[in-house]
């Protein structure tokens, strides 16, 4: 292991030689271009020895590593926002047919308006595609936790694509420090994939995809729930042999600071979660009891997780960089869900902010945990969600 400074980016690129990628397929699209454009470059100095394809659209570009994953080989691709979207057909596609694909979403703003910052209302809209979606919040988190989705959506207990998003701009074109691990060290955690049910091979023709009348599709759909529900069982496992190895741990589904007697909990998700850690640390001298819980894994939803630190605190501070139209916060509403049929309901206060780039400052997280406090000794929820700093 050795530490290096690159952007997220860049990082990515190099998780892909680290985990011996064997395809990427790819397609540029700002900010997540030179993903693509550094594992080009890899492969043309020879560092990436995989086959690096040039597709003509997102669209393609998920359907090559459905292709190349479905023969047995280990795929990946990287997009952004509307190149998102435009893998919509494939994503279900990959996820139905249990393909271990990761792809390293950099979040950014939906156009129109034109806005190439970053929001999470693209990745946000793909929840109930199937894919297993992780939020990181450093350079070093996303480079490591590509290595680790390899390794959970290859378990023959979960086989379901994993989807690593990282905020573009803050992150993708930031340079920050990193650990980087040589393949050779990388193959004692990841060896090389085997597909256990099927793979296309001229030897061994199969039939794949094909019908499925009502009596036996929804035995289909189950089995893909069931699978993305193992994975909290399964990555913890992955996360603990990965920190054995290489002495890395980033805290699971859910990454929790300062929560064991905190009397409010700030939830987020992404680099604004680790801007929330020096905001919390400034309120304890205060005298105030918060604690961060940054939201690492978003599907499935880590409700158990959840459940607990509601079952101890007074109110949650739920913070989303994306918007469910007429309905709120996605992640908010997904905490209310988990907490509904519990015995003890903190008050859940909704926060939208930090959309199209603007930024949340350490103080403007403060505002958001102390609006709570408020809140909690007046009794009064107040409105059912507040958009921060709209003037």
């Amino acid at each position: 292991m050795k530490t290096e400074m690159m952007s997220a980016n860049y990082a990515a690129a190099r998780a892909v030689v680290s985990a011996r990628v064997e395809v990427v397929a790819a397609y540029p699209i700002t900010p997540a271009t030179t993903v693509p454009e550094q594992i080009a470059l890899l492969n043309e100095e020879g560092v990436y020895k995989g086959e690096f394809i040039r597709v003509e659209s997102e669209h393609s570009a998920m359907f090559a590593c459905i292709g190349a994953s479905s023969t047995g080989a280990r795929a990946f691709t990287a997009t952004s926002s509307n190149g998102l979207l435009l893998m919509d057909e494939a994503l279900h596609w990959a996820t139905a047919a249990r393909l271990p694909i990761v792809l390293a979403n950099i979040n950014r703003s939906v156009s129109p308006s034109w806005n190439i910052h970053v929001s999470h209302d693209d990745s946000m809209s793909k929840r109930d595609t199937g894919w297993i979606q992780f939020y990181i919040s450093s350079v070093d988190e996303f480079y490591h936790t590509i290595i680790q989705a390899f390794k959970l959506a290859e378990d023959e207990r979960i086989l379901m694509p994993v989807m690593v998003n990282a905020d573009g701009f803050v992150l993708s074109h930031t340079l920050s420090t990193y650990d980087y691990l040589e393949p050779e060290e990388v193959d004692k955690f990841l060896p090389p994939y085997n597909a256990p049910h099927w793979k296309m091979d001229p030897q061994n023709p199969v039939s794949h995809g094909n019908i499925v009348f009502p009596e036996h599709y929804q035995e289909f759909r189950y089995k893909m729930h069931e699978a993305t529900s193992n994975a909290f069982t399964v990555y913890e496992e992955v996360e603990k042999e990965y920190n054995k190895l290489f002495g890395k741990y980033f805290g699971g589904p859910i990454d929790c600071y300062k929560c064991d007697d905190a009397e409010i909990i700030f939830t987020s998700q992404g680099t604004i979660a680790a801007e929330a850690k020096d905001a919390i640390d400034e309120l304890r001298e205060e005298g105030y009891k918060a604690g961060n819980a940054k939201i690492r894994m978003v599907r499935p939803f880590p409700v158990e997780h959840i459940r607990k630190l509601g079952s101890q605190v007074k109110a949650f501070a739920s913070f989303d960089r994306s918007v469910s139209y007429g309905y709120g916060g996605p992640v908010v509403n997904d905490i209310r869900a988990a907490m509904y049929h519990t015995k003890h309901r903190p008050m859940i206060k909704s926060y939208i902010g930090g959309l199209g780039g603007r930024d949340m400052t350490v103080p403007d997280i403060k505002e958001v945990i102390l609006d709570t406090f408020k809140a909690v000794e007046s009794g009064e929820l107040g409105p059912e969600e507040t958009w921060h700093d709209l003037r």
